[in-house]
């Protein structure tokens, strides 16, 4: 099949499938004489394999190597779930940042009157050089430390979901 039927059934635009051969993630297509990429049911298989990947959030470099993995007959399932926790880890991270720029802007909205007046507090908000974001990240860094015993050092509080 060609490159726009590949692009249909994968879901993954022409230009995307490109990029991907371009950058090694998956081989170049077979040519035909005149020049046209043609592509196969492991292909598509593969580029299923990568919508996947990226309706997940992973990243191009992770995706390379969950499809080292897949091809790998002989990886262990381990390295995958390892992996995957990794990432799982990740997005809890980004989660949190984007809840606190979220929570910036909710304060900095609540705190503009909306009116005809020049003064806004969100423009305000954003020429400060320590932002409000910087500000509740440095508060649950004091909030999740706690002394250890027999130290005056801080130690952070484990995180008891992932036990």
């Amino acid at each position: 099949m060609n490159i726009g039927q590949a692009a249909k059934l994968s879901g993954i635009s022409a230009k995307m499938i490109r990029y991907y051969e371009q950058i090694g993630l998956i081989p170049k297509a077979i040519r035909s004489d005149a020049g046209y990429r043609h592509y196969s049911s492991s292909d598509i298989d593969s580029l299923h394999f990568i919508r996947r990947s990226r309706d997940l959030g992973f990243s191009v470099e992770q995706i390379s190597g969950l499809m080292n993995l897949w091809l790998d007959g002989e990886r262990t399932s381990s390295d995958v779930k390892t992996m995957a926790l990794t990432h799982i880890s990740e997005l809890r991270t980004r989660i949190a940042e984007l809840q606190a720029m979220a929570e910036t802007l909710e304060q900095l909205v609540r705190d503009c009157q909306g009116n005809n007046q020049p003064g806004c507090p969100i423009i305000a908000g954003l020429i400060e050089p320590k932002t409000l974001t910087e500000q509740q990240s440095q508060k649950r860094q004091r909030v999740q430390r706690t002394p250890r015993f027999g130290s005056s050092s801080l130690a952070p509080l484990r995180n008891r979901r992932s036990l």
